[in-house]
C-alpha cells in the first residue's frame, strides 16, 4: 500500500506542476480563476499531507 501512496502523491505533484505550466498564458484575474486555483492547490496540499501521515495506518503487514 505504501507504494500506491507514493505513486498517488507523485501523480498529484505532477498534475499540479502541469496545471501551473498551463496557467502561464491565462489572465489570472478573469472569472476568479486565481482564487479557484489557490483553493485547489491548498486542498491538494492538505490531501497530500493527510495521505503521507496515514502511511502507517495503510501499511499492510
Amino acid at each position: 500500500m505504501s507504494n500506491q501512496v507514493d505513486r498517488i502523491i507523485e501523480e498529484l505533484d505532477a498534475s499540479m506542476r502541469t496545471l501551473r505550466e498551463a496557467m502561464r498564458g491565462i489572465p489570472i484575474r478573469r472569472g476568479s480563476f486565481k482564487k479557484t486555483h489557490d483553493n485547489l492547490a491548498r486542498d491538494v496540499a492538505k490531501v497530500t499531507t493527510m495521505l503521507d501521515a496515514a502511511r502507517p495506518v495503510l501499511r499492510k503487514e
